[in-house]
């Protein structure tokens, strides 16, 4: 406890290289497996919204896993719900949110560009994943209102809903992915198309990273919450999810810079799905998974933003604009967390 007190500054500054090595990590775990979906020859959708999907949802996951083995009883059970909470909000809102303000700022430079923003976007398959998420984020949100007995086995259901998710996704009928738009693998610069060695030992190698980095970041996060004042399951709502969800934000930034706003939004939504289930099942299976009020308003701001993007989805009424709003959700629950502090 002393080592808290006396060294705050080095909690703080491992927090924060955590965060950028978990960054750093997942983005080479991305560069690994979109080389993989050409090598296997997956359709190119499959590649935003399961392949690279994995990259860049895996953090949160890991978290909420380090979280209910290797965290404290309480404060592991605060940031493991926190941060199976805080994933799809982020992802959910401020994720769409920016991928609306760079088509923005791309009209800007281009005002030709805003016909093309939908430009290969499966519209219907996007409103599919938005319904899927809403009644399985429904039920996730409804156990953590509730106490009774076998409420823990119950994770296994949404790790075997992510498993059809993945199955169908990957069977989907569309042209495969293609390695001529990609850039090179990082463990092979100078090689046009990598070696197999290579893909799988860069995405095993950044995997360990990830995990590593993560199970450091989660015992920052319990000192961080006392240092400021907060309820462990606050700092895991707003600060693990912004530091552990920027892939998706990134990777939004570069792919609708690439005209590629259909993998944008397909890694959007299969990082969705995947925050859905996966730490959902994780959570269930190691916490009370017991809601307090905030984790209460992530879950309805989260749900809020999704209906609102479905409706746009369905309704085919999708633009740089509307999506922006998407952000306005999460400042909403900024605002009621400040309120009922």
């Amino acid at each position: 406890m002393a080592a808290r007190e006396d060294f705050p500054l080095i909690h703080v500054i491992l927090l924060l290289v955590c965060a950028v090595i978990i960054y750093l990590a997942c983005e080479l775990f991305v560069n690994a497996v979109e080389w993989l979906g050409a090598r296997l020859a997956v359709g190119a959708i499959a590649v935003g919204s399961i392949l690279a999907a994995a990259g860049t949802a895996l953090p949160e996951s890991v978290v909420t896993l380090v979280a209910v083995l290797f965290g404290s009883d309480e404060a592991g059970s605060d940031i493991g719900v926190g941060a199976a909470l805080g994933g799809p909000l982020v992802v959910g809102t401020i994720a769409y949110a920016v991928t609306g303000a760079m088509l923005l700022l791309r009209h800007r430079a281009n005002p030709a560009a805003k016909r093309d923003d939908m430009a290969g976007v499966d519209l219907q398959r996007m409103g599919r994943d938005q319904v899927w998420f809403i009644a399985i984020f429904v039920f996730k949100i409804a156990l953590g209102l509730v106490a009774f007995a076998i409420k823990p086995w119950l994770g296994l259901l949404f790790l075997a809903a992510y498993g059809v998710y993945f199955w169908q996704e990957m069977r989907q009928d569309g042209d495969a992915a293609s390695h001529e738009d990609l850039e090179p693998l990082r463990l092979q610069r100078k090689r046009e198309r990598p070696a197999t060695w290579a893909i799988v030992v860069q995405t095993l190698a950044t995997l360990a990273v990830i995990f590593v980095a993560s199970q450091v970041f989660v015992s920052q996060l319990e000192w961080a919450g006392p240092a400021m004042g907060l309820p462990p399951m606050v700092v895991a709502l707003l600060l693990s999810p912004i530091a552990t969800e920027l892939p998706e934000v990134l990777n939004a930034i570069i792919w609708v810079r690439q005209g590629k706003t259909a993998l944008a939004l397909a890694n959007i939504s299969g990082a969705m799905m995947i925050q859905a289930t996966v730490p959902s099942g994780i959570g269930l299976l190691g916490t009370p998974w017991e809601f307090d009020t905030g984790a209460t308003l992530a879950g309805l701001a989260t749900l809020a933003s999704v209906v609102y993007l479905t409706i746009l989805f369905h309704r085919r009424a999708v633009t740089a604009g509307r999506l922006v709003v998407a952000g306005g959700f999460y400042a909403a629950f900024a605002v009621g967390l400040a309120v009922t502090l």
